[in-house]
């Protein structure tokens, strides 16, 4: 029996270094380089959703894509999933609210709407946020509600209720419903006339989406995501530096994503058809995957792979990573058990006050029930010095491990391998209410 077992060890080994040594020639530290370094530059002025240099980045991906010889995504004839979205810039507010003159010191609207009249509150939900309340955990799971809600503000919340144009005024998904925010000094008064008449400027955003068929079980499909906009151009810092290069956030993981798209189209392994997009927008909403996960059947998408910043150390060191929502499926167990004979480890979450499984482009699927989970090593316990450049000008190529990170991909490659085959499945998400 102890033979036998001997024997299963050094096959596996053997298969594990002869699968490492095939992946070498492919993901490497230098072709980690030669990506981020394009990805991160300042070329790219930043990868800012509506700027041009997003475009350059989506260009470079498209044309990476092209080399590594992927298909378009269904009926797309090219590599770009275009979006389209409104943007409402308010010419005109009036009315009352009992006797309480409207205007825009006092009215805020969420719309994709050129004009709202509002003569009643029965058309309405209406929500109080009172002057106990916190109002940014009440009053902003309301701007994703596929209704039309007014929200009647104490004026106790007036600071926070000044931000609220900025806000909720970006462009977004084109919508029938509005939330109206009404700051009132009588939150019980119950008639109302208002009239709220906008400007509409419509605003394109694009993913960039590659895919390998699948075999025998092609309308199966694992996903490998990630987002490649950044926060663009702003203030200079202390070193004069203006641009946010985000080379960790998420060049890193765009760059998984094109090294995995490559690795996978060159062996030809997948059962399941393989989909590889690079998410726009994520820093402003997540209107990027929010989209893609409108055009798949959730039922049909096997595992999600969500690539996010993966160029420092995790908190183990190095040859590790965590990922998000751990405890909500079981892939990370398979990912692990395909990782037998490597010295590389995925740990869960050890951040779970930072609600992480929530906060990236992984959630729109996962709330579907999609076992999507985020692979990262970010340190994020919001101590100063555990990712010193988060969303910082900082955010440089120098500061990441490229060694490390080709370890990080590869694992990833190998670790899927079961469920991009079709031998294992993952377990449904099923999420609590929040």
């Amino acid at each position: 029996m102890m033979k036998k077992i001997g024997l299963i060890l050094v096959v596996v080994s053997t298969c594990f270094y002869s699968c490492t040594q095939s992946i070498d020639k492919i993901i490497n530290a230098e072709e980690v380089e030669r990506i981020e370094k394009t990805l991160s530059s300042d070329a790219m002025e930043g990868r800012r959703t509506f700027t041009p240099g997003i475009d350059k980045a989506a260009d470079f991906i498209a044309a990476d894509f092209k080399s590594s010889g992927l298909a378009f995504f269904g009926d797309n004839d090219s590599y770009f999933q275009h979006i389209k979205m409104l943007k409402a810039t308010t010419k005109e507010i009036s009315g009352k609210f009992g006797n309480e003159s409207l205007n825009t010191n006092n009215v805020v609207a969420n719309t994709t709407s050129s004009e709202i009249n509002i003569e009643s509150l029965k058309d309405f939900n209406v929500v109080v946020i009172n002057k106990e309340d916190n109002f940014f955990q009440k009053a902003f799971p309301l701007t994703r509600k596929a209704e039309n809600i007014i929200v009647l503000i104490d004026e106790a919340h007036k600071k926070n209720f000044e931000r609220m144009p900025r806000l909720v005024g970006r462009a977004k998904f084109p919508s029938k419903f509005s939330q109206v925010f009404i700051l009132a000094k009588n939150l019980k008064a119950t008639s109302i006339k208002l009239t709220i008449k906008n400007t509409l400027t419509e605003q394109k955003l694009k993913n960039v989406v590659g895919v390998i068929p699948g075999k025998s079980k092609k309308d199966e499909y694992v996903v490998f995501g990630a987002h490649y906009d950044h926060l663009g151009i702003g203030k200079p810092d202390k070193n004069k530096d203006s641009i946010y290069n985000g080379a960790n956030d998420d060049a890193a993981g765009t760059t998984a994503v094109m090294m995995l798209a490559k690795y996978f189209n060159k062996i030809k392994n997948n059962e399941r058809t393989l989909i590889f997009v690079a998410f726009t927008a994520e820093e402003i909403g997540g209107f990027g995957s929010r989209y893609f996960s409108q055009q798949l059947n959730p039922d049909k998408v096997m595992a999600m792979f969500n690539i996010e910043m993966i160029g420092t150390d995790s908190k183990w060191g190095a040859n590790s990573a965590y990922i998000t929502g751990y405890e909500r499926s079981d892939m990370g167990a398979i990912l692990q058990k395909n990782l037998t004979g490597s010295k590389f480890r995925f740990e869960p979450d050890p951040y779970p006050k930072q609600n992480l499984f929530y906060r990236s482009d992984n959630a729109t699927l996962a709330e579907l029930g999609v076992p999507a989970h985020t692979i990262s090593t970010s340190k994020m316990d919001e101590k100063p010095n555990d990712e010193p450049n988060y969303h910082k000008q900082s955010d440089e190529i120098g500061t990441l491990d490229m060694n490390n990170m080709a370890e990080i991909i590869k694992a990833i490659a190998i670790s899927s391998k079961t469920i991009i085959s079709g031998v294992d499945t993952p377990t449904r998400v099923t999420l609590p209410k929040r």
